[in-house]
């Protein structure tokens, strides 16, 4: 499974010698395993690296078990270096060449599928769920109190538990309120403990209102989405309906970040757009959020001395007089700059109000 330590450790590595980056969808309705095989051999057809093509090539006729959706593998043989990430998403089909692995997609994968907290709620207990990049990663449960309906003004049996207090709610009613209660607790830590970075609930109308409004408001405010479904759904069940709510709430938050972004650039104030603004921004530490197209993907130059790179061709940096090295894929060391610098990277995947400023922008520190 993919986490973001190995995303650092790849954001991390860089080599001696050219990196090979392949990323295969192994969808199973995209094909048959000899179907996927040959499209990979096509993938590496132009590239001249015949130890990392053979090193890869292995990888998938003797260690790969073709369970996966899609799978992104690293390979720089002089170094000794190979990694492999069975994922159970699907990712795009592609290579890339370069003296670090290309994660940008990867970066991708984890803003839209990582870190997902789903609690299914009643009146007497919660479902909670942890999926990350398509799995389900941990699931658990609690039982509170059972409810037994009264009728409206009865009292309870057991001492202090009093119903039918004129104003207040039954004793049925407290005690669902208490479940719900606990049970919100239990969902609290539970997310904290999985590093949870969205949830959702599901459940019934009644329950679900309560259930947020009892959660700490520091997840409260991660809620992107409710969803009626009942607690004996399936865990499939509930991933799908889950992600769906989630990749939907992303997209408008996405769009709302971009709308900040341009609006902040007209101002001149806390926002750029436009690759060179951007890439400029980038150079003097002051990027805080990218925001870039998916595929988006430039050739430039990045300056021996400084780091500094450009899409447009010069003979000397204008920050430190030295020269330019050509690179193919200046967007995807932008991704790597920032994240490095513990900035944020969001890829929009729709037509929107970045399109007319080059697919790019971003907010800034200052």
């Amino acid at each position: 499974m993919l986490t973001e330590r190995d995303l650092k450790d790849l954001l991390d590595y860089q080599a001696q010698s050219p990196v090979l980056s392949v990323y295969l969808n192994t969808e199973p309705n995209a094909g048959s395993v000899d179907t996927h095989k040959l499209r990979l051999r096509s993938l590496l057809k132009e590239i001249e690296m015949p130890e990392d093509i053979e090193r890869v090539l292995r990888y998938f006729d003797h260690e790969f078990d073709w369970s996966g959706r899609s799978v992104a593998v690293f390979s720089c043989v002089p170094q000794t270096y190979f990694q492999a990430y069975p994922l159970a998403v699907v990712v795009r089909s592609r290579v890339r060449v370069d003296n670090r692995p290309y994660v940008k997609p990867l970066a991708d994968l984890l803003d839209s599928f990582g870190g997902y907290g789903v609690a299914l709620v009643d009146k007497q207990g919660a479902r909670l769920f942890y999926f990350h990049l398509g799995e389900l990663r941990e699931m658990e449960g609690m039982v509170g109190e059972e409810i037994r309906h009264t009728k409206r003004g009865g009292g309870s049996q057991a001492a202090g538990r009093r119903g039918g207090v004129a104003g207040k709610t039954n004793y049925t009613e407290e005690l669902a309120e208490r479940n719900i209660k606990d049970a919100a607790d239990f969902a609290a830590r539970f997310f904290a403990e999985n590093n949870v970075r969205r949830v959702l609930i599901g459940g019934t109308e009644d329950n679900l209102k309560p259930f947020r409004a009892s959660l700490p408001k520091a997840w409260q405010s991660l809620v992107v989405g409710t969803f009626p479904m009942s607690m004996n759904a399936s865990h499939i069940e509930v991933m799908e309906k889950a992600m769906q709510i989630g990749i939907d709430a992303e997209e408008r938050r996405k769009a709302k970040l971009v709308d900040a972004i341009v609006t902040s650039a007209a101002k001149g104030k806390g926002g750029v757009v436009r690759l060179e603004d951007t890439l400029g921004a980038l150079h003097d530490g002051r990027v805080q959020t990218l925001v870039i197209r998916d595929g988006l993907r430039v050739t430039g130059w990045k300056c021996r001395g400084c780091g500094y790179v450009t899409s447009k061709s010069s003979e000397v940096c204008l920050y430190c007089g030295n020269g330019f090295d050509q690179v193919p894929d200046v967007v995807e060391l932008a991704v790597r700059y920032v994240m490095q610098s513990g900035g944020e990277v969001e890829v929009i995947h729709k037509d929107g109000a970045l399109e007319v400023y080059e697919n790019i922008g971003a907010l800034l520190r200052y």
